[in-house]
């Protein structure tokens, strides 16, 4: 029998192919795109970022960030990164796989999305001064919320890819991330 993580690694780039450093940016960050199965379903794991954060406050988001290191690769921030925000420890985090990386409009970053598997129902601890809120919610949720959404932000307005969790919106470079997640398991969610 095929298990959930071995069809995620068919779906999904292996790790080492978006840690490429061939996007041209300023900046580069990662994120941890956290999936766990509860009955049947994949679910994500995403934050709303701290109100008072100088760069992307009060947006959704995965759990990530910078390298602290020239030392540091971009998968060692992400997991250090989700730690840091959420309590995930790296010893509890399944690599299945990678996205392609995502720019950033406004603040100048790429960002490299590695996805894994964790258990379900962990106990989150968010870091009080990074995470207002630890979000989830099933990939089938998220698919059937996308929805095209004028957004202003820092300046700039655009039309684009918005996705809901519950209340909050989904948009910008995270949303692309979910939409190219989505695209890529979509054989698994349709069963």
């Amino acid at each position: 029998m095929v298990s959930m993580a071995d069809r995620l690694r068919e779906l999904l780039l292996a790790p080492e192919e978006i840690a490429r450093p061939d996007v041209a940016a300023t900046r580069d960050a990662a994120v941890l795109v956290p999936l766990y199965l509860e009955r049947g379903e994949l679910h994500a794991v995403l934050t709303r970022r701290h109100a008072e954060l100088r760069r992307h406050g009060g947006e959704i988001s995965f759990p990530g960030g910078r390298q602290e290191s020239d030392a540091e690769d971009l998968l060692d921030a992400a997991l250090r990164e989700a730690e840091e925000e959420i309590g995930l420890a790296r010893e509890a985090v399944a690599l299945v796989g990678g996205l392609t990386p995502v720019p950033t409009f406004v603040s100048g970053y790429v960002i490299y999305p590695f996805v894994a598997l964790i258990e379900p129902s962990r106990p989150w601890l968010p870091s009080e001064h990074e995470v207002e809120a630890v979000l989830e919610c099933s990939l089938a949720e998220l698919a059937a919320s996308r929805r095209r959404q004028r957004i202003s932000r820092d300046g700039v307005s655009l039309t684009a890819d918005a996705y809901a969790v519950g209340d909050e919106l989904v948009w910008g470079a995270t949303a692309r991330i979910v939409g190219e997640l989505l695209e890529r398991v979509a054989p698994l969610l349709s069963r």
